[in-house]
Parts: structure tokens; sequence; C-alpha cells
């Protein structure tokens, strides 16, 4: 058997470690994922120490962060990567910022949680339909926009992207109840306010999962949607 030669061990050796960087990314969303249903769950059930162990995860995923952000500079570094390859790894490095604004997010529903239970007005009523379905949803656009990256798969991009306007349209009615709410028991307004905040980090969730469906197109067709560029022609 001939054995390989050094230019063939090289291109072996990039493409490992391009495996191990979507491997890094996939685990990091999952953990991502993971605080964003810890902490929807602790405020569906009040729960302090759930709301604390989402609180303490998020030094995890911030290393995660750094983690991928070192292998993806180092691949740009040594390996001088091109076409599709580039385009990926530059990817990785926006993605896994968005990932850690997830933890981030998730964190700031922690603390709403526990303002809400150190809150007197413990009784307010969540709109909880709107605000599972958001949850919900968010965290499908998250998983979906990661694997629509790692498989290289522009339609399921397009179709998280696309799923950004009902997650918006949730935010609106539940800023809608909670306003209802607010006026008609002033009393707990402070509580009410804590759950628009969750909402609101929701739909940032969202959001940040659209950019990464946004980048999946790029990876894959090489067409740049992000701000609508593409309905102006510009590539």
């Amino acid at each position: 058997m001939t054995a390989p030669t050094s230019a063939q061990a090289g291109f072996r050796h990039f493409h490992e470690q391009i495996e191990q960087l979507k491997q890094r990314l996939l685990d990091m969303s999952h953990r991502a994922e993971e605080l964003i249903d810890l902490a929807v769950d602790a405020l569906q059930t009040r729960d302090l120490g759930k709301a604390e162990t989402v609180i303490a995860a998020d030094a995890e995923v911030d290393a995660m962060e750094i983690e991928v952000e070192q292998q993806a500079i180092a691949l740009l570094a040594l390996q001088q990567p091109m076409a599709r390859d580039l385009r990926f790894i530059v990817g990785a490095i926006k993605i896994s910022n968005d990932l850690e604004r997830v933890g981030d997010h998730a964190v700031n529903i922690a603390q709403a949680t526990m303002r809400l239970i150190g809150d007197s007005a413990q009784g307010v009523v969540i709109p909880a339909p709107e605000l599972d379905d958001m949850a919900r949803r968010a965290r499908a656009m998250l998983g979906e926009s990661l694997d629509a990256f790692i498989t290289v798969d522009g339609a399921l991009g397009r179709q998280v992207c696309a799923a950004d306007d009902e997650v918006d349209a949730l935010h609106d009615s539940v800023f809608r109840a909670l306003l209802t709410y607010m006026m008609e028991r002033p009393a707990n307004i402070s509580a009410a306010l804590q759950l628009m905040l969750v909402s609101r980090n929701l739909e940032r969730v969202a959001d940040l999962a659209t950019n990464i469906g946004e980048d999946a197109v790029y990876l894959a067709e090489g067409k740049q949607i992000k701000h609508h560029l593409e309905d102006r022609g510009q590539d």
C-alpha cells in the first residue's frame, strides 16, 4: 500500500480539525438550548434552584465560545482555507458569539424569575400559552439553524429565518396581554414587567437563531440574505 503523501496527510488533518470544530459548535448549541429550557422551566415552576443553576452555567458557555474562536483562528492562520471552508470557519466564529449571547438571554430569564420569586405579587398570571409557544419555537429555531449550518442546508436556513415572524407576533401578543393586566391590576406592574423581559429575551433568542440561519444560507449558497440584500440583487 502506498503511503499517503504529506499533502494528503495535511488535507486529512485539516478536515479532521473542521469536524472537531463542527462538533464543538454542536456541543455549544446543545448547552445553550438546555439553558433556555431550564430557565423557562424555572420560570414556570418558580424554582429558585433551577434559576441559580442557569446563572452558574453561563461561565461554561463563555468558555466554549473562547474555545471555538481559538480553534477557528488557528485554522485560518495555519491552513489558509478557501471557498466554502473559509466561509464555514468565519461563520463558526460568528455563531459562537451568537450562542454565547443565547446563554446570556437564558441568564436574563433566570434573573427575572428570581425577581418574580422575591416579588410580593407572586400571583401574577402568566400568559402561559404564548410564552410556552415562544420558548418552544425559539428553541426549535436555534436547533434547526445549527443543523442547517452544520449540514450546509440553505433551504432549512431560510425556513428558520421565515419562522422568526411567528415569534415576533407572539411577543407582541404577550406584550399586549401583560399591558392589559398591568392596567387592570397596578399592584402587579413590577411582576408583569419581569414577564415582559422574559418575552423580550425569548424574542432575541429567535433573532439570534435567525442570524445563524442566514449564515447557513451564505455557507450553502454563497448568497448574503441579511438585511434583505438578496431582494436588492446583492449577493
